[in-house]
């Protein structure tokens, strides 16, 4: 057990070296607003949809076909959960700050944080399996995010959830599994060039976002403490528990697990600016999040991958 826990503990911590870096990246200026949101743009557009054809690019294997439905129906199940305890837990009179509170909870820096860790602790069977839950993270987000954020379904584009980059490698990625289509070398290798990228960028950009934010306001917020008390702890917990009386053992159970346990989504800040909500208290959330959950993840991670993996 103890040595799961140290694995975990170390992987988390190499990605918070990289955190670091960002962070004094951007207090040193060598990084700047402008600059943070073309890398951002390069890792949605680019990065993600190549880590996920990628892992893709293998010959079709009815088990691997399994474990990836499985995968999504954990996924889609975890948030479902997460949707109806944070509309039973928050209740604050502030709409804006209600919204944010909520969105939260409900979404985890699945991407992000999730995918680097999954290909460092299970390899490409880890990112494999941790594609389709970036798919039904991206759905669920543009269509009840996307309500809940704006208070107004009008708001929900179908076209933006099909077109969206994770989407669309994620269909590229499935048609190359299913028909076991040999990829020549000469794509394969710039598409693992750029997948390569998909742990440092990501991880200075989230430094970067650390160094501009006041930490010191995300420690003084109890209601925030709460929302990260269930981000972190029992959203993953419950989420692990479901899955173990379903039978859900190995690598499928440790992906959706590393998902689920994950800091509050990127997007929450992003969502909060866009629709006119509380932005201030998004960037302590996924701050205070990002910051506990170097503790957090290597715990429960460690635990699941003990019991269960």
């Amino acid at each position: 057990m103890l040595e799961n826990f140290i694995t975990v503990g170390t992987q988390v911590l190499e990605l918070f070296i990289l955190i670091a870096l960002g962070f004094l990246c951007g207090k040193t200026k060598i990084l700047n607003e402008k600059a943070v949101k073309s890398i951002t743009d390069i890792v949605l557009y680019i990065v993600c949809p190549c880590v996920i054809v990628q892992n893709f690019i293998r010959p079709y294997n009815s088990e691997m076909l399994g474990g990836l439905l499985t995968s999504g129906a954990a996924a889609l199940c975890i948030h479902l959960m997460s949707i109806i305890i944070a509309m039973i837990v928050f209740h604050d009179k502030i709409p804006e700050k209600n919204r944010v509170y909520r969105f939260a909870l409900i979404f985890s820096n699945c991407g992000y944080m999730s995918l680097p860790m999954q290909q460092a602790i299970l390899g490409s069977d880890g990112v494999f399996f941790g594609a389709v839950y970036i798919v039904v993270f991206n759905i669920v987000m543009w269509t009840f995010g996307v309500w809940l954020s704006s208070g107004d379904g009008k708001s929900v584009s179908v076209k933006k959830i099909l077109l969206n980059p994770c989407i669309i490698g994620m269909a590229v990625g499935i048609v190359i599994f299913f028909t076991s289509l040999p990829v020549p070398e000469i794509i394969t290798k710039p598409i693992t060039f750029m997948a390569n990228l998909n742990t440092p960028l990501p991880m200075m950009v989230i430094g970067y976002y650390l160094s501009k934010s006041k930490i010191t306001e995300a420690f003084k917020d109890g209601k925030g403490f709460i929302c990260v008390l269930f981000r972190l702890i029992v959203v993953p917990v419950l989420a692990f528990g479901g899955m173990m009386l379903c039978g859900i053992r190995g690598t499928v159970l440790i992906t959706c697990v590393i998902a689920a346990s994950a800091p509050a989504a990127a997007a929450t800040t992003m969502f909060a600016a866009k629709f006119d909500n509380d932005a201030g208290l998004s960037v302590n959330l996924v701050t205070l999040s990002t910051l506990l959950s170097v503790v957090t993840m290597p715990l429960i991670v460690g635990f699941a991958q003990t019991v269960g993996g």
